[in-house]
């Protein structure tokens, strides 16, 4: 339950992936009296100083006006990515409920709002070099994704413009990865049936080497640790979080144990549009275009401004969330909940 003391700090989408992580480390943070996560589903789990209640941020009748009264902090972490074949669901969940936290929190008078946008929100940009939090948000426009991700980012240009005494920022973060999260995002992008054992490097003799296809991956706790330390550091604007080194063929070929073999955008594309029209694959053939042209992340400012820095390399967190996918690693939320397919 919560305290009297410390500040008070409301979390949405506190369940999945970054919501577990965040809720995790601020009922342990001595500087926060009490939690609140916001779900559509309560959880069987109970951490200290934290109260649950359920919230659908895409329901006009919900009470946000209510919940975040008295808050110090809100952290919006609230996000659907599926169905990936009805964009006009995800956006009015993502979109106009995201909308609905910000204006409920300025309606509540919360003095700092910390909002989950992402690499997604930036647009095509290098693979050989990190850009910084200035360059430009317009995404990939053709994936649902990206589009409500950059959409977001003009939405809060204007909020923060109507209204300057509310302290926004907005973290864009790699790839968020733990063992706990393995089977939540088998099932969001390999789809329900993928079975996890297949990450065993046994299995994997050859591994597909796309031109383009280099990323960066981060811990989602280490992500969360820099949520945190936003909640009351006296900063404001966009903050890049990653880890290093950048993940592509070559790294996930060491790591496997896997020789590369060399495919064509179009033949990878071809064949994730075919499982995905088909819907076996959820992952759409459009995201597929958008991570061919993320840029790489210069995360210089989170380290200056808030003090932060990743505690696990890209190769250790994704030697992690392997081992999870080979286990069916979950947690004890809907979302989070493991399952073992193979």
């Amino acid at each position: 339950m919560s305290s009297g003391t410390g500040s008070r700090i409301v979390v949405t989408g506190a369940t999945g992936n970054v919501g577990t992580s965040v809720v995790r480390l601020l009922s342990e943070d001595p500087e926060v009296g009490s939690v609140l996560g916001l779900a559509r589903r309560l959880p069987d789990w109970s951490p200290p100083k934290t109260d649950w209640a359920a919230v659908d941020v895409a329901s006009e009748h919900a009470d946000l006006v209510g919940h975040f009264s008295g808050a110090d902090a809100v952290v919006h972490l609230a996000w659907a990515f599926q169905p990936t074949h009805d964009p006009a669901t995800t956006w009015r969940t993502n979109v106009l409920g995201s909308i609905r936290v910000f204006e409920a929190a300025a309606t509540a008078g919360v003095p700092a709002l910390v909002h989950a946008s992402s690499v997604g929100a930036y647009s095509p940009g290098p693979k050989d070099h990190p850009v910084d939090e200035s360059w430009p948000t317009h995404g990939w426009p053709d994936a649902a994704y990206c589009r409500e991700k950059a959409y977001l980012e003009r939405a809060l240009d204007s909020f923060e413009r109507d209204h300057p005494g509310i302290r926004v920022v907005r973290m864009r973060p790699a790839f968020l990865f733990k063992r706990e999260s393995a089977s939540e995002q088998r099932r969001i992008f390999g789809g329900r049936f993928l079975p996890g054992p297949l990450a065993r490097p046994e299995l994997l003799p050859f591994l597909p080497d796309v031109p383009g296809l280099r990323v960066q991956a981060l811990h989602t706790d280490d992500a969360a640790h820099a949520y945190r330390l936003a909640t009351r550091a006296d900063v404001r604007g966009p903050f890049n979080l990653a880890a290093d080194p950048p993940v592509d063929a070559e790294l996930l070929g060491e790591m496997l144990g896997s020789r590369r073999v060399r495919l064509p955008r179009s033949a990878a594309r071809s064949a994730i549009a075919a499982a995905w029209g088909l819907r076996l694959l959820p992952a759409s053939p459009h995201l597929f275009d958008a991570v061919l042209r993320l840029p790489l992340m210069d995360w210089s400012r989170a380290r200056t401004e808030l003090g932060w820095r990743p505690e696990r390399t890209a190769t250790e967190v994704l030697r992690e969330f392997f081992q999870g996918l080979q286990e069916g690693a979950g947690a004890q939320t809907v979302p989070m909940r493991g399952r073992k397919v193979g």
